[in-house]
């Protein structure tokens, strides 16, 4: 009889580990089906997030390319403005350099009659005879009034006006927050 039983508990057991079994294979068969669709699933967010990432690439680079055209072209004002700057520095220096040779010349001629007056009235005074001062004193008294008549500072103060030539630097390089370029706006948050 024990034997029996025995028999029995073990044909039991079996059918119990037969039904345990197939839930069990039943319960591996449905978690497959879940994991299966969440796979799925999650191949899609991550084909989505690669897009997402190409699409964040590309928007980018077009923003770069945007930042680099307006610097590319403020360069190139800035260089245009450049040239036009010095190129009225240098007109104004051609003109004033002209100017001050065309005045330094008259002035030269000035003197140069100076010395020569000069040597004549020492010529005149060391070897000449009383004679020959008292016929020449006339005519050097004469040339010396028409010498004394130039009035060299007057010339050169009406010849050559004041200039006064400056440089002011734009305002827009006064403030270390300002951007020449452009400013970038950034919504929503970037985690780092």
């Amino acid at each position: 009889m024990e034997k029996l039983l025995h028999v029995r508990n073990l044909a039991a057991g079996q059918e119990a580990d037969e039904k345990k079994e197939d839930a069990f294979r039943q319960l591996v068969v449905q978690d497959t089906g879940k994991v299966t669709n969440f796979q799925m699933i999650t191949k899609d967010v991550l084909q989505r997030l690669q897009k997402e990432k190409n699409d964040v690439i590309n928007h980018l680079a077009g923003i770069e390319d945007e930042i680099n055209t307006a610097a590319d072209k403020l360069i190139a004002g800035i260089q245009r403005d450049k040239v036009k700057l010095l190129s009225e520095v240098g007109s104004i220096r051609l003109k004033r350099v002209k100017q001050l040779e065309m005045v330094i010349q008259e002035v030269e001629q000035h003197m140069t009659a100076l010395e020569s007056f000069r040597r004549d009235s020492e010529a005149l005074l060391s070897s000449g005879t009383a004679c020959d001062v008292t016929r020449s004193a006339n005519s050097l008294h004469e040339r010396a009034d028409e010498l004394m008549k130039f009035d060299v500072i007057g010339h050169v103060d009406s010849s050559l006006p004041p200039v006064n030539v400056t440089f002011t630097s734009p305002t827009l390089m006064d403030r270390d927050d300002r951007n020449l370029v452009g400013t970038i706006t950034e919504e929503g948050q970037l985690n780092q």
